[in-house]
């Protein structure tokens, strides 16, 4: 039990960045069998003894001794901890993920190597010098699922643990973030400190004045409103790759209190939703797919200008006309209900294009948010001014230290490093994987690849054999229900709209005849265990049934299967209509190939190549836009520092 488990050195050594990180691991690995001696001796202590040992490692972290050199005890108390609460030991390979966690690292460990488990050591540690530990994941739903999971493993070193929720009033988040441990959102936690830094301006002017600094005396004594976080010490980003890169293009926006201007903005969108259909492409505007922006032409604008208008339009200018009708024209055809977005209590929430997860609180900018609320004929938010603003990349990067883990990091791990200073670690997986790819199929419209894609299912449906089928979007996770219910086969589905079941559909996706359909959310976080007899018949089988923007997307699918050496398979899915396509090569090859396939059951395997070059064109459009948004970001800071402003507070004109 003491040594470390066989064949962990040789998995280390055939590492993908074995090369970059081979001193770093060697490091670590001698770390890991330190971690092991202690392991018997602090399975002889009682759980009272557990608890003291937890205690006293804070007074020693407290009283200055460097965090690193308590870490081979914090690592060996947590995992007994674990073992006697909930019945989980660390396997070497999960401690390994916690050492490079707390050395600042992105840890890259495969679907259901155990990342929760992996997380309590490292929050642990962090935690022991008493400056608070953020754990950001995805969603409020798996925040509070881990946080109750791991609870008894930090109750038992004696830490207790936070939870923040988006529904959350002021008090009960301060006491979350006064905890030795706070789990929540990325979202959460940046909408929080755009508020403290609000609060905190609104108590300095009233410091500036006698009856002011007279009326907040008793700030900072217990009396008036406080802050609830602290100063940022520790983060550690679960789901690194879509916290950290994929939401990292929209920035966090509360809104300044709306006037006159804004009803008659309100107006101009319902005014611009109402005829955009009126419009019409390579007539009244050109449309450029690159940009994915309309142009009014001459007769166009000609338009606008002899349309109806209500007596509230009158003071709106028409090149204003003009700028809302193009928007209105390009929400008219590139945002769609179910897909992009939803529509839930009467607001519009996004759908993230690579979760499929539901956006709580984001908003798209530049009034597209907007004209798609007055599309949908709901309350017009109108683009107000800012009162406080961050984008995701910022919040972080506050933070003294910074960590991540996520199944999917190896593409980005340059941009990881740039931007966040964080070394990317690859960890070798407990047992060896015996995930089987079977040959890409490649149709020639979506109607011949949906068929296809239902008749395998029927096949391996009969055999007993569990599917997990992943979509794009809602709309196409209901157009493949609709084929099935055809087939009288039994699913169940998993998009958006349930996210409050998603970890209960997912967990039975590995019984025996079990059919899901899913958005590309599928269920993150939760593991898919195989039911009795299913691993003989070959596991779990999934089926990808579009190639998406990102191939990390595609590999987060593909790893729902073959979990900790499970047996499972996986299939490709392809067709010359794929929205890919047009994103990534335009609407002129997309037509041509569109046209190719059309009418035809012909196979066109040999294509893959051209889907792979258009994934990896968009991936670069991305990335692009992510960098020109940090650097955007990093002027617009300069220069309000410059004019002695508050760069997530003043808006610059």
């Amino acid at each position: 039990m003491q040594g470390v488990s066989t064949g962990l050195v040789g998995k280390i050594r055939g590492s993908v960045d074995f090369i970059t990180t081979q001193g770093k691991l060697a490091r670590w690995y001698q770390q890991l069998q330190v971690i092991n001696s202690l392991e018997s001796k602090y399975m002889a202590f009682s759980n009272g003894r557990i608890r003291k040992e937890g205690l006293s490692l804070r007074h020693r972290a407290r009283s200055g001794e460097p965090l690193a050199r308590i870490l081979p005890e914090a690592f060996a108390l947590v995992r007994e901890a674990a073992r006697r609460t909930c019945g989980m030991r660390h396997y070497d390979v999960q401690l390994l993920g916690g050492i490079a966690i707390f050395h600042r690292s992105i840890v890259e460990m495969q679907t259901g190597e155990g990342k929760t488990l992996t997380a309590t050591a490292p929050m642990f540690l962090y935690a022991l010098a008493g400056r608070g530990a953020l754990l950001a994941t995805v969603n409020d739903y798996l925040a509070k699922r881990d946080a109750q999971l791991m609870g008894p493993v930090y109750k038992a070193v004696g830490m207790n643990v936070g939870i923040i929720q988006s529904q959350m009033q002021t008090s009960e988040r301060a006491k979350a973030y006064a905890c030795d441990i706070t789990y929540g959102t990325a979202n959460e936690f940046g909408f929080d400190f755009l508020r403290d830094r609000l609060l905190l301006r609104k108590i300095q002017e009233g410091q500036n004045d006698l009856i002011g600094a007279m009326m907040n005396q008793g700030f900072g004594k217990g009396g008036g409103d406080k802050p609830v976080q602290r100063d940022p010490f520790f983060a550690l980003v679960d789901e690194a790759d879509s916290i950290l890169i994929d939401e990292a293009r929209t920035p966090l926006i509360i809104s300044a209190i709306p006037g006159e201007a804004e009803k008659i903005q309100v107006a101009t969108y319902k005014w611009c939703a109402e005829h955009a259909l009126d419009f019409e492409e390579d007539v009244d505007y050109e449309w450029d797919e690159d940009k994915k922006s309309a142009e009014l032409t001459r007769k166009g604008r000609a338009k606008v200008r002899n349309l109806e208008k209500p007596p509230i339009l009158d003071t709106v200018g028409m090149f204003d006309l003009y700028t809302f009708t193009e928007r209105a024209v390009k929400v008219q055809r590139e945002f769609h209900l179910d897909r992009q977005y939803v529509v839930r209590d009467g607001e519009i929430v996004i759908v993230d294009e690579f979760t499929g997860r539901l956006s709580e609180g984001r908003k798209w900018r530049d009034g597209i948010h907007q004209a798609i609320e007055a599309k949908e004929n709901l309350e017009v938010t109108v683009a107000t001014g800012q009162a406080a603003r961050i984008t995701i990349q910022d919040f972080f990067l506050r933070f003294e230290n910074v960590a991540g883990m996520t199944g999917t990091a190896a593409a980005s791990r340059k941009e990881l490093k740039k931007i966040y200073q964080c070394q990317f670690v690859p960890i070798p997986t407990n047992k060896p994987p015996q995930r089987v790819q079977l040959p890409t199929q490649i149709y020639g419209n979506s109607d011949a690849k949906y068929r296809a894609i239902v008749n395998e299912i029927a096949d391996l449906h009969a055999e007993g054999r569990p599917v997990l089928i992943g979509t794009r979007s809602i709309d196409k996770s209901l157009i493949l229900a609709k084929l099935l219910d055809e087939k009288n086969i039994e699913y169940q589905i998993l998009n958006a709209y349930h996210v409050e079941e998603e970890a209960e559909i997912i967990a039975q996706a590995g019984q025996r005849g079990k059919v899901t359909v899913s958005t590309n959310m599928a269920g993150r976080g939760t593991d898919i265990r195989l039911g009795e007899g299913v691993d003989e018949l070959g596991g779990l089988h999934v089926i990808c049934t579009e190639m998406h923007e990102s191939a990390r997307i595609d590999r987060q699918l593909i790893g729902r299967c073959g979990r900790q050496g499970d047996p499972g398979s996986y299939r490709q899915y392809l067709a010359l209509d794929d929205e890919l396509i047009l994103t990534g090569f335009g609407p002129k090859k997309a037509k041509r190939m569109e046209k190719r396939g059309a009418n035809t059951e012909a196979r066109f395997d040999s294509y893959e190549g051209m889907f792979r070059r258009a994934q990896k064109k968009v991936e670069k459009k991305h990335f692009r836009q992510r960098k020109a948004l940090m650097y955007f970001e990093k002027q617009r800071k300069k220069m309000q520092r410059e004019m002695g402003q508050d760069p997530y507070l003043d808006s610059t004109n």
